[in-house]
């Protein structure tokens, strides 16, 4: 179990990289604001505890691997990525400047410490399940090396995704992990409105994956998860995450039309001002 002091370490290095994320999208004057305020404690969670990974060797043979699928939250993956050493914080300034390496969705060949490029909506899940199922080739059901594969829930309306989702159970992929950002909005509105999951877990159960529902925002929470994860050995698992997108910005939460948008000068300012009110409170909450 993660220890109070670890919760906390976690707690504070979400929010600084919320805070980056806001300085990163008022100096682009564009890019999406509420998914990856609403994955900071998620990505803040795999880089800082559960992945295994290196940043001075990016390609370490043994490392895990994490594939972004829906790229277009990726502020909060470079954010991260930053944060954990793989390149300087000064440089996430640069988000979606002309020559950038830092572009609205990551590029591989740019960033070589990343183990995708991603764009289109519904493919990362097949990628994912394309290294697990090498893994396997190649060590059999010994592997101990993580594929873990971050999708949206408003990916899940590509067909691409389900097939993906059929290959990984057919071969029995346990090695792979999906996560689902439950934030139940995409650019038009609602996911629920505009194409209903529900039922979500019955529907991955229904493929044969071994499906864990979780707060999103609970390390706790999410630490069981990826644990319980490993334990399962006949099937591929799928960690449904509820996240609030815009978290931790309260006129962003929940609020759809912050999908695809920047805060103003004006509005990252207020961002910036809740989020170092909520620093504080972090740190005495653990007192």
């Amino acid at each position: 179990m993660l220890s109070d002091q670890k919760i906390l370490e976690l707690e504070t290095t979400a929010n600084n990289i919320r805070m980056s994320i806001i300085e990163m999208l008022i100096e682009a004057k564009s890019g999406h604001s509420a998914g990856p305020l609403g994955m900071a404690d998620i990505f803040t969670y795999f880089y800082f505890h559960a992945l295994r990974h290196d940043a001075h060797r990016p390609d370490w043979p043994e490392r895990d691997r994490l594939v972004l699928s829906n790229g277009h939250i990726c502020p909060v993956y470079y954010a991260t990525l930053a944060y954990a050493g793989y390149f300087p914080k000064e440089e996430l300034k640069t988000l979606r400047k002309f020559g950038s390496r830092l572009q609205g969705h990551p590029h591989r060949e740019w960033l070589p410490f990343l183990e995708t490029s991603s764009g289109p909506l519904g493919s990362g899940l097949s990628q994912a399940a394309g290294m697990a199922l090498a893994d396997k080739i190649d060590f059999g059901d010994v592997t101990t090396r993580r594929i873990y594969a971050f999708l949206s829930d408003g990916e899940l309306e590509e067909g691409n995704t389900w097939e993906g989702v059929m290959l990984a159970a057919k071969y029995k992929l346990h090695n792979l992990t999906a996560i689902v950002d439950y934030n139940n909005i995409q650019i038009e509105g609602y996911v629920e409105n505009i194409m209903p999951l529900a039922p979500l877990m019955e529907k991955w159960k229904s493929f044969n994956w071994h499906v864990i529902e979780v707060d999103g925002h609970n390390f706790t929470a999410i630490d069981e998860a990826v644990e319980q994860a490993k334990t399962i050995f006949e099937k591929p698992t799928v960690i449904i995450a509820h996240t609030i997108p815009g978290k931790g910005v309260d006129f962003m939460e929940h609020d759809y039309h912050w999908h695809g948008k920047p805060p103003s000068p004006g509005e990252g300012k207020k961002a910036l001002d809740e989020l170092r009110t909520l620093g504080g409170k972090i740190k005495s909450e653990h007192q």
